[in-house]
């Protein structure tokens, strides 16, 4: 509340210092703890004097930290006591760590609920600035590269490949394939990948795709593969094993897979455990040399099955 003049000073009763000099004058100054202190006004003051409560206005004026009786005091005049009166709608400052969530208003910082969902864009956090408190949009410091997942296939027992034909659209300019702890059901397999057009058929033609792969195994050797006009992309150089600690992980980017005007390109990095006790990696890619759109991927061993693994698409912002 804004007041016009000075604001009433409330909740603070304070028994201001004993006056024990009295030198024949009526005005003395009002302290406590030696400090000046100004009631609002002689209303919010009582006084006794030489045992009798004091009337205000009448009996004593007060202007600022200065009480000033009727008439001048005299020698053996006793001001008992002079105690300085706030407003009783206020509770003055609670003791420290006795205020609760149970005290603090719904709208007021607490932290007692928990956010289920990113924040919107409007959503303001605190900040500290050179230590000044400020509040911030969300929007202006979210990251950037968010991975967004899209769906999740879950290969548990065998199955011939792993179509994934639905949240591949002009929705993100590009994509992420993870796959993790993929085995095959037979020992040193590749993973292939072909592309489902708009009419839901996979591109399979013989001469349909180019690729290439670099990398190396634990001993140092280089493993390669590359291909001109091939039915596949193939992914992975490191071969799949199908023993217990055996399997192939890695990360498929598919990029602007709705395009029409440029021919479609995929990378892949991964490694891989085989069924000679081989470790390996390779980073490479491919293309479809078809400038056309595409809404889907099929993931397969060749002529081999897919035993188990954990296939995930997201979505880059």
């Amino acid at each position: 509340m804004s007041y016009i003049g000075r604001e009433p000073q409330v909740g603070n009763f304070q028994v201001c210092d004993a006056i024990s000099v009295v030198n024949g004058q009526a005005a003395y100054t009002m302290q406590v703890s030696s400090t000046n202190v100004s009631p609002e006004t002689a209303n919010h003051v009582l006084c006794s004097l030489n045992g009798v409560l004091q009337k205000p206005g009448s009996s004593f004026t007060v202007s600022g930290s200065t009480i000033t009786f009727a008439s001048n005091l005299v020698t053996g005049d006793v001001i008992d006591f002079i105690q300085i009166l706030g407003s009783t709608l206020d509770l003055g400052v609670p003791s420290n760590d006795t205020v609760g969530a149970a005290q603090i208003k719904d709208d007021l910082i607490s932290g007692t609920t928990a956010l289920a969902s990113e924040p919107a864009d409007t959503d303001e956090f605190l900040v500290s600035d050179a230590g000044t408190l400020k509040r911030i949009d969300y929007s202006l410091i979210k990251g950037g590269g968010t991975h967004v997942l899209l769906s999740t296939t879950t290969v548990s027992s065998s199955v011939a490949q792993v179509d994934i034909t639905s949240n591949i659209d002009s929705t993100y300019l590009n994509y992420m394939i993870s796959f993790t702890d993929l085995k095959s059901v037979n020992d040193d397999q590749q993973l292939q990948l072909r592309m489902f057009n708009s009419l839901g058929s996979p591109h399979d033609g013989s001469n349909q795709y180019f690729f290439a792969l670099h990398g190396f195994r634990q001993d140092g050797s280089e493993i390669n593969a590359s291909s001109t006009g091939n039915s596949y992309i193939q992914l992975t150089r490191q071969h799949s094993g199908n023993a217990t600690n055996e399997c192939q992980n890695g990360r498929i980017f598919l990029f602007n897979p709705s395009g029409t005007s440029v021919a479609k390109q995929v990378l892949c990095y991964s490694t891989g455990y085989d069924g000679s006790q081989r470790f390996g990696y390779s980073v490479g890619g491919g293309m479809n040399k078809k400038d056309i759109a595409y809404t889907g991927v099929r993931l397969y061993y060749g002529t081999n099955n897919i035993a188990s693994g954990i296939i995930k698409l997201y979505g880059i912002t």
